[in-house]
């Protein structure tokens, strides 16, 4: 097995885990979300006048629909739908009024979902110099040959490394670095349980240590329940059929570089 998913699997098991990756990955959850006042005025005088279309569109307009369909997304995508299928219309609205205003004001504030808040942590972690340098910009990172890890967006650092090291994924970055000479690519995920969305964010990690010929030394800086010893499939993947690609918590990233 890969010395550092060994361990990772090792710090995950016996050192105070979860405690030392809050200082990576706060997922402190939201408060509710905001509404404009003046939008809400308006759900509310569309439900008291029960008019279903008016009432479907100004919730439509809302960052979160107050009740899971499957037919939401479609709506939203094409406002006038809503006049053409008037059955499907009144369906929805059904349950909404069996909500009532107070359970529909309640679902529409509701958080962020925290394994949607968790993207932008790494980065800000990196920019703490957890690593030990600050990460710079493009002009500076390409003037010498330094160790130095690229500041930018997930496309910023894929452009770079598609330009000169020959990463030709379309999908973006999290981690382009320069160490001892060496380029480093790789992406960061919080993996906070299994199954669905989890899975799939495992598997683009995997995607990524997998795509040819980069210039690079490719990693996957993982963390979460993939560390966790038994037969879920995360652990028996890295164990086994990816055990030797760098696959590594962001707890030990920093000895990884610099042994390079």
């Amino acid at each position: 097995m890969n010395y550092w998913t060994a361990l990772s699997i090792e710090y995950a098991n016996q050192k105070s885990y979860l405690d030392d990756l809050f200082y990576v990955y706060p997922t402190i959850p939201e408060g509710i979300r905001e509404i404009n006042q003046t939008s809400w005025e308006s759900v509310e005088q569309a439900f008291l006048e029960q008019d279903n279309e008016l009432l479907l569109k100004e919730l439509l307009k809302l960052d979160l629909f107050p009740i899971k369909d499957s037919y939401i997304a479609f709506l939203k995508r094409d406002i006038s739908s809503i006049e053409r299928n008037p059955r499907t219309i009144n369906r929805i609205c059904g349950r909404l009024y069996e909500m009532g205003l107070d359970k529909i004001f309640e679902k529409c504030t509701e958080p962020k979902e925290t394994n949607r808040q968790i993207g932008p942590f790494f980065r800000r972690w990196l920019n703490r110099k957890p690593l030990g340098i600050q990460p710079v910009e493009l002009e500076e990172f390409i003037s010498s040959d330094k160790d130095a890890i690229l500041n930018g967006s997930d496309q910023e650092l894929a452009n770079f490394s598609s330009q000169f090291l020959n990463y030709k994924r379309d999908k973006g970055l999290d981690f382009v670095a320069r160490f001892n000479k060496q380029y480093v690519i790789g992406e960061s995920k919080f993996l906070t349980d299994f199954g669905g969305h989890q899975n799939a964010q495992f598997a683009d990690a995997i995607s990524t240590l997998e795509t040819p010929n980069v210039k690079a030394i490719k990693i996957a800086i993982l963390d979460g329940v993939l560390y966790i010893k038994g037969n879920n499939k995360m652990y028996r993947d890295v164990t086994t059929k990816y055990k030797d690609y760098n696959i590594m918590s962001s707890l030990v990233l920093r000895e990884f570089l610099y042994q390079l």
